[in-house]
């Protein structure tokens, strides 16, 4: 009897890790690039994407827009608005936004809102917090800026010398 076991138990074992895979294959981590290029493709299928919110975070009713750019491209999120409420900091000129991790259906062109691209979701994952970003001036521009400063203000002073 403990032999009859002992010849399963690789298969079981086998099913253990082949099953979890098999059951997220058709969940795909893609990147904006590969959904413009293969939108026919992808069409309806779930998909998994991230990158930073960036732009403003579009309020209607209860639901959101959020965009969310992978550094080539911004793709239109759709999510419930407490989702939203999630995302601290939005990408613009000195801030830095979340970056967020999403699962959820890809449209190529999405019939509920006027054929836009977009992906429907109904969470995302804040994976790295957002911050403002100080502007710290070059030195080498600052040094730049003071020796033409100079140069200018010398030439001024001989051009006035000579008309006098």
């Amino acid at each position: 009897m403990r032999l009859k076991y002992l010849k399963t138990a690789p298969l079981l074992i086998l099913l253990f890790f082949i099953l979890p895979a098999w059951a997220h294959a058709e969940n795909q981590i893609v990147t904006s690039t590969e959904l413009i290029e293969r939108a026919s493709e992808l069409d309806g299928s779930t998909v998994s994407y991230s990158g930073e919110v960036i732009g403003d975070i579009l309020y209607r009713g209860d639901s959101a827009w959020l965009n969310v750019s992978d550094g080539a491209n911004a793709i239109g999120i759709y999510i419930p608005a407490s989702e939203a409420k999630k995302v601290e900091y939005v990408g613009r000129y000195r801030v830095v936004g979340d970056t967020v991790f999403l699962t959820g259906t890809f449209h190529r062109a999405c019939a509920q809102h006027g054929g836009d691209m977009d992906i429907h979701t109904d969470t995302i994952n804040i994976i790295k917090q957002g911050y403002t970003a100080e502007d710290k001036p070059s030195e080498g521009l600052l040094l730049s800026a003071g020796v033409l400063f100079l140069c200018a203000l010398t030439g001024i002073v001989f051009l006035l010398k000579k008309r006098l």
